[in-house]
């Protein structure tokens, strides 16, 4: 029987890479695996939907879906999450200290729609109260001028956007002090360049981030997986079953991390550190799935809408294909 032919654009992950060699296959799927960054996969996915399934920014998405026809249906697989306390970055010659040292600023942002941005912008506000349009935003490459939104946006009258000239970055902005701060998935290469010139908000983020989480058991969502609609309007069995494949790699990658006859990554700490997060956050700490993960997507819900990125409020379960937010039970 002839399986159908997808191409998967992603990172190579730990948690995906038994997908990427062949050992979980999914059903009736002939998977071909695209390694690519993924500033490139979201890049072609939203300007060119080259590819059938891929990774894809989670903010990206939920602004794909106020389109009249949008292009894209996600399942409820994460192949990135990450505590964004340690990515706020601020000028030496800011004056910047703490959190509300940040209104009124001029604040750089690569892309205003980027997942990272939209996380970061809604823990200032309900953590420290800094309002998502409290400070002026100013958008353009981070290391390479010119980059522009993938997306266009229409945001309300109060989010205060302007654009970097087009020779110049946001990283070397910030260290002249011509930017305040900086919000942003990627360190700004001047911060370990100049280190005297740019710091991070949070020196102590790992213990900000592990309290963050002890209050409010969100570890945030970066991205998800989704597939072009034509691609699953034709085949809605799909989504249960790239589901299931992706699962089956991500339990490959837990065994792997508690393994102790031989370190399955060069952390000479390994063991400490996965003994650490299962205490902190238990055995399924990475979780895939709608059930598990609903009050985080529900928190990015309600920051997307209040940051002017969807028209409503939208539900958890309106981003994903229906057959994947429950799985068979035995």
């Amino acid at each position: 029987m002839s399986r159908l032919r997808l191409n998967l654009a992603c990172w190579n992950y730990d948690r995906t890479r038994a997908l990427a060699d062949g050992l979980v296959q999914p059903d009736g799927i002939d998977l071909n695996y695209i390694n690519l960054e993924v500033e490139e996969t979201f890049f072609r996915m939203l300007r060119n939907r080259e590819f059938e399934v891929a990774e894809m920014s989670l903010s990206s998405y939920t602004v794909s879906l106020g389109q009249e026809k949008p292009p894209f249906i996600a399942i409820p697989i994460f192949p990135s999450r990450f505590f964004r306390h340690s990515c706020i970055f601020v000028s030496a010659k800011s004056g910047i200290r703490e959190p509300k040292d940040l209104i009124g600023c001029k604040m750089g942002v690569p892309e205003y729609q980027m997942t990272a941005p939209v996380w970061i912008r809604g823990i200032l506000q309900d953590e420290y109260g800094v309002a998502a349009d409290a400070v002026d935003y100013y958008t353009g490459g981070e290391e390479q001028p010119g980059r522009e939104e993938k997306l266009k946006l229409s945001l309300p009258s109060n989010f205060r956007m302007h654009a970097i000239g087009p020779d110049k970055t946001l990283s070397q902005m910030l260290a002249e002090g011509e930017i305040d701060a900086l919000q942003s998935a990627r360190a700004p290469s001047t911060l370990h360049s100049r280190p005297s010139d740019v710091k991070r908000l949070f020196e102590n983020y790992t213990e900000i981030e592990r309290a963050y989480y002890r209050r409010t058991k969100i570890f945030p969502i970066m991205h998800t997986v989704v597939i072009r609609r034509d691609v699953y309007e034709a085949n809605p069995w799909v989504a249960q079953s790239l589901c299931k494949a992706f699962t089956l790699a991500q339990r490959h990658t837990y065994e792997g991390l508690m393994q102790t006859a031989a370190l399955s990554t060069m952390l000479p700490w390994l063991v400490s550190h996965v003994e650490e997060t299962r205490r902190e956050m238990g055995d399924d700490w990475w979780a895939y799935g709608f059930a598990s993960n609903r009050h985080v997507l529900d928190t990015f819900l309600r920051y997307h809408h209040e940051q002017g990125l969807s028209r409503r409020r939208l539900a958890p379960e309106d981003l994903f294909a229906p057959e994947s937010l429950e799985a068979f039970k035995i």
